[in-house]
């Protein structure tokens, strides 16, 4: 039997068959994808650039990689229109990009780069300042740190990033990038080696802003509360402190242990503002990202939901993290 006939028979036998049904719909997906790569690779064995493919070929191979559907009739046509009228490959999976079916259903399915998106998009909420302290803010990709990457929009005198050294580390996170001092677009990015439990080489008063990205759940409870203190007295009257933390709440519906082999501790919202609370840090907006309200209020964790809802929410104890922006109080 030829391996179309045997291909056949078994995606026949899948829609006979139930419980086979998400089986065949990740089959008939592989399929377009593969498709629309065949139709790729056979044009791009000739070293040509994806500008370069035949209109019809880049619209199916955009739809397939972008949206992981083939190009409906009316997506053919408006394409086919646009390119004929100047419209460049690259705008067009640019204008694919920017629609609601990606940006709300397709663009994010794994948790990791969801979450991470979202937090881009809190970095980028935060007020201006001039100098900053990052607690744990090195990264895998740039030596100029995460706050960084998150595309942060103001100009800044100075970047300091604390850091433990490497061999102190969980093993998940000696691969990162680091330095001395870094020059960036915003300003100069310097980095300090030792925990974010000890601030004491930094004077009262002397920051703006103080950010702390997925690290508060990495030390023990009692070091959180050193931490917040810390950061109280570095701060200057009227500065910032900005923090996300996984929603404890959540995490124990997606699985026991926690998320992070690293964690010691994932907090729920209610515990996080009494923290605050003792801190004398005034909660001035919070945010939950990565909502997962409708599967929570069935008392189950559902990935995909949780997933493709990125972004802020109000609704903060129905997400899968906790966000935060406080202040000291300005006549401290």
């Amino acid at each position: 039997m030829t391996a179309p006939a045997v291909r056949r028979r078994l995606v026949s036998a899948a829609e006979r068959w139930p419980a086979g049904r998400p089986l065949l719909g990740l089959y008939r997906s592989a399929r377009r994808r593969a498709n629309a790569g065949a139709d790729a690779l056979a044009y791009l064995r000739g070293r040509h650039s994806f500008a370069e493919l035949p209109d019809d070929v880049a619209i199916r191979t955009a739809y397939n990689v972008l949206l992981d559907r083939d190009p409906d009739e009316l997506g053919v046509e408006t394409f086919r229109g646009w390119l004929a009228g100047g419209m460049t490959k690259a705008e067009m999976a640019a204008a694919i990009r920017g629609s609601d079916e990606f940006a709300n259903y397709t663009a994010y399915r794994e948790m990791g780069p969801s979450v991470h998106f979202g937090r881009g998009v809190f970095v980028r909420s935060l007020p201006p300042a001039r100098r900053i302290l990052d607690l744990g803010g090195s990264s895998r990709n740039s030596v100029a740190g995460a706050f960084v990457l998150f595309d942060y929009p103001y100009p800044f005198d100075e970047l300091v990033i604390i850091e433990l050294p490497s061999e102190e580390r969980h093993e998940h996170y000696r691969n990162v990038k680091e330095g001395d001092t870094v020059p960036t677009h915003l300003g100069p990015v310097r980095y300090r080696y030792h925990s974010m439990t000890d601030l004491s080489g930094f004077d009262d008063d002397s920051f703006d802003l103080v950010y702390s990205g997925q690290t508060i759940e990495h030390v023990q409870e009692h070091e959180a509360d050193q931490v917040l203190a810390e950061v109280r007295r570095v701060l200057r009257p009227g500065g910032w402190f900005a923090f996300d933390t996984p929603n404890g709440a959540v995490c124990r519906l997606q699985q026991a242990d926690f998320i992070d082999p690293d964690h010691k501790v994932e907090y729920t919202h209610a515990q996080v503002l009494e923290k605050l609370r003792r801190a004398g840090l005034e909660v001035v907006r919070h945010h939950g990202l990565n909502y997962a309200g409708r599967s929570i209020a069935e008392g189950r964790f559902d990935l995909p939901e949780t997933a493709r809802k990125w972004g802020l929410y109000e609704d903060i104890e129905s997400c899968y993290i906790l966000a935060y922006v406080c202040r000291t109080p300005t006549g401290a």
